[in-house]
């Protein structure tokens, strides 16, 4: 089978078609014969204050922009900014920069939503700039990390180093599942 017959089998399933393509487009970009992907890891930067994380791309649906209309939420917690209706699915709101006690986050026209892709736990989480796909070797993973000013240690799992930036990993999972943030409701 050629490969353009490869691509077209793939026609239907057009998420295993990207996947194929990115595949392909790594094995040329690394120029290599044998077929072998180098071993990446590919994470989406963001920013909460002055610090910039990284999130495992697996754990995000998608990115948004903040929107006009948020429906506040009674008896909840000031970091529950509310609930908003994104193409008729709601999706509650929360300031990540609040929930993690740095103060609440400025909206500006960077300003971007992260929704969670979470099988139990929908989320949209407001931070101050999503950065894109950041993509880094194995070899620069790092299990140790500087202290961050955010308190979010519990939250991170390793890093990354590349030259002087250090990205943190930042599990977005482990945060939707901690029972400080299941617990929403303003005591």
């Amino acid at each position: 089978m050629t490969a353009s017959a490869d691509l077209a089998a793939l026609a239907a399933q057009p998420f295993e078609l990207l996947r194929e393509l990115e595949r392909r487009s790594q094995i040329a970009v690394a120029g290599l014969d044998g077929g072998e992907v180098p071993d990446e890891w590919v994470g989406i930067g963001f920013r909460i204050g002055n610090e910039h994380f990284i999130t495992q791309r697996e754990q995000v649906r998608e990115v948004l922009m903040l929107p006009e209309s948020i429906t506040r939420v009674p008896g909840a917690r000031r970091w529950m900014l509310g609930i908003a209706n994104l193409r008729g699915h709601l999706l509650p709101l929360v300031d990540l920069k609040m929930f993690l006690g740095s103060g609440r986050t400025t909206f500006r026209r960077v300003t971007r939503v992260i929704s969670v892709n979470h099988r139990d736990v929908p989320a949209g989480l407001v931070v101050d700039e999503v950065q894109g796909f950041r993509r880094f070797s194995d070899s620069e993973y790092v299990e140790q990390w500087p202290q961050t000013e955010i308190r979010c240690d519990r939250y991170i799992a390793g890093a990354y180093q590349r030259a002087q930036e250090t990205w943190p990993i930042f599990s977005l999972y482990d945060l939707l599942e901690s029972s400080s943030f299941l617990q929403a409701a303003a005591e």
